[in-house]
């Protein structure tokens, strides 16, 4: 009997312990009870029925992602490599979308097989329809298209896409190698124009200033000239008024004017032989030809008085 006893209490213990079963946090467990579905558990410690009822999966609520990697083709027969970061997760905690996570596949691997094929059909369709040249600026539109496609689908399947990524997007090397060399030319083709345009810029600055400095350089040679002639007016009228003076003091004097002449001629004799620096004057030093310059500088002086 003791041993009985003892054999009963083991099997009691073991009931009531497998009676307890804990969930993960992140997690939610399902249970079956001759392989239907009970209930769906939660995290932490739950009981359950002994024996009879099983926790039949432990369904992830976290974010989980994958990486896909797949061709399409555009509608001008061009061959698109993708490269993509899937980022999913169930959609929420309520009991039939658990159910659905839980018995609408097989096993993961059958769900992500499922996945991976919808979001490549979804996208070659749309790549289909679009040019090579086009493809490249539609990460957007791609991401966008493929959520509005599967989103219905996942939702019946218990999941919701959080986030689709084109990482990558590359064509076959020939047409790699000619999108290089249409960036490049086209690169030439603003540097060149760039620089014929600088070179424009500069040249037309440089005409303006070049213009410019004509202007001024012929107003300030105007200004010049007209203070010169204005100067060698004040300069006659100035030596006008003095001879008038002098031939003036000369009459009250009563002596000829004509020294006045003589005076004149020999201060520029004078002023000659100072200031030639080195050149030759010729002058005529005889009495007669001092003779000859009097009797001119008289006349030049009578027909003046007249």
């Amino acid at each position: 009997m003791g041993t009985i006893a003892i054999v009963l209490l083991v099997l009691a213990l073991l009931v009531v312990f497998s009676s307890f079963v804990t969930i993960q946090q992140g997690t939610i467990g399902v249970t079956t009870i001759f392989g239907k579905y009970n209930r769906i558990l939660f995290p932490g410690l739950n009981f359950k029925v002994p024996i009879v009822e099983k926790v039949f999966k432990r369904i992830s609520i976290q974010n989980r992602s994958v990486e896909l990697e797949f061709q399409a083709i555009t509608v001008d027969q061009a061959n698109v490599y993708f490269k993509a970061m899937l980022l999913y997760s169930v959609w929420n905690q309520e009991e039939n979308t658990i159910k659905n996570v839980a018995f609408k596949f097989l096993d993961e691997r059958s769900f992500m097989q499922a996945l991976v094929r919808t979001i490549e059909g979804s996208i070659r369709g749309f790549v289909a329809t679009k040019r090579q040249s086009e493809v490249l600026g539609l990460r957007r539109d791609i991401t966008e298209h493929v959520k509005e496609q599967i989103d219905v689908t996942l939702e019946d399947w218990g999941y919701h896409l959080q986030d689709l990524q084109m990482n990558d997007i590359t064509f076959d090397d020939a047409i790699m190698k000619s999108m290089a060399q249409v960036v490049a030319s086209n690169n030439l083709k603003a540097a060149a124009e760039n620089e014929g345009q600088a070179l424009l810029i500069t040249k037309t600055k440089a005409a303006e200033a070049e213009g410019n400095a004509i202007k001024i350089a012929a107003e300030a040679e105007r200004q010049a000239a007209q203070l010169r002639g204005m100067g060698v007016a004040l300069f006659r009228e100035e030596v006008a008024k003095g001879m008038s003076m002098a031939a003036k003091e000369m009459q009250q004097a009563n002596l000829d004017t004509s020294v006045i002449l003589f005076s004149m001629w020999t201060e520029a004799i004078k002023h000659f032989s100072e200031n030639s620096k080195g050149n030759v004057i010729f002058l005529d030093g005889s009495s007669e030809g001092m003779e000859q310059t009097m009797k001119q500088l008289m006349a030049l002086n009578k027909l003046q008085a007249k």
